[in-house]
């Protein structure tokens, strides 16, 4: 063989051989890349399943669209309630209606989660009534952010009527032709022997049974102008009686 023949032998064999290589080396990167969508997609799996987790965990918000389901099934099967709520003038007992559903509900699942604690009866009106379960401070209303926003439908034909020391639910101040009620407020009536013009246009939901001196005390705390009391009366405590 010339030596011509050899180098020519020679060329082909080198790229022979580089053309080897490159085809190793593309099929290693081929391997890589899958196995790195393998595991971009095992991750991806992952955060979905914690994304899943955290939502189960969020707590649960009543709303507009979810309050009346809610207290549909939630007051099933609860028995005849009292509420005892505790001032910084004293406590007093309500008991709450048992065909009133939804507004005995409400008030039963505020008073479990502790809405009412440390709220004021901000709202005195001589001979008429006391209203309470709102305050200006920043635990109120983050307790509401919690809750959720939401109002209650009226159910004023149960022939329930406002006598004297009947608790009731005040409508909301939101543009409200149908009278729905504010659900973290109530007023209790102290005037005898009732304020029978209210009815049919709220809800009357249960009555003070016990400490019906509390509640007259309470209305006869002098107010500015404005039916706020001149010194803070603070709700304590409510709480589940038998």
């Amino acid at each position: 063989m010339s030596i011509q023949k050899l180098k020519y032998t020679a060329i082909i064999l080198l790229i022979l051989l580089a053309a080897c290589r490159e085809s190793t080396k593309t099929s290693g990167e081929q391997s890589i890349t899958v196995e790195k969508d393998s595991v971009l997609t095992k991750t991806s799996a992952v955060q979905a399943t914690d994304s899943v987790k955290i939502s189960e965990q969020e707590p649960f918000v009543l709303t507009e669209e979810n309050a009346i389901d809610f207290f549909f099934n939630y007051q099933k099967g609860l028995p005849t309630t009292k509420v005892k709520v505790t001032t910084s003038l004293g406590s007093f007992i309500v008991e709450l209606y048992d065909n009133v559903p939804y507004h005995k509900a409400n008030f039963i699942y505020l008073t479990k989660k502790g809405y009412f604690n440390n709220t004021m009866f901000h709202r005195v009106v001589k001979d008429f009534i006391i209203q309470g379960g709102n305050a200006d401070n920043k635990e109120t209303a983050q307790k509401r952010r919690e809750i959720g926003r939401y109002l209650l439908p009226p159910d004023t034909r149960k022939g329930y009527r406002h006598h004297r020391g009947t608790i009731s639910m005040p409508s909301s101040e939101m543009d409200n032709p149908h009278m729905l009620a504010s659900p973290y407020e109530f007023f209790i009536v102290v005037t005898k022997p009732g304020s029978y013009h209210l009815d049919g246009n709220y809800t009357p939901f249960g009555r003070v049974i016990e400490g019906m001196d509390v509640v007259d005390l309470i209305n006869q705390q002098p107010v500015d102008d404005g039916d706020w009391p001149s010194k803070n009366i603070y709700i304590r405590k409510a709480e589940i009686v038998k």
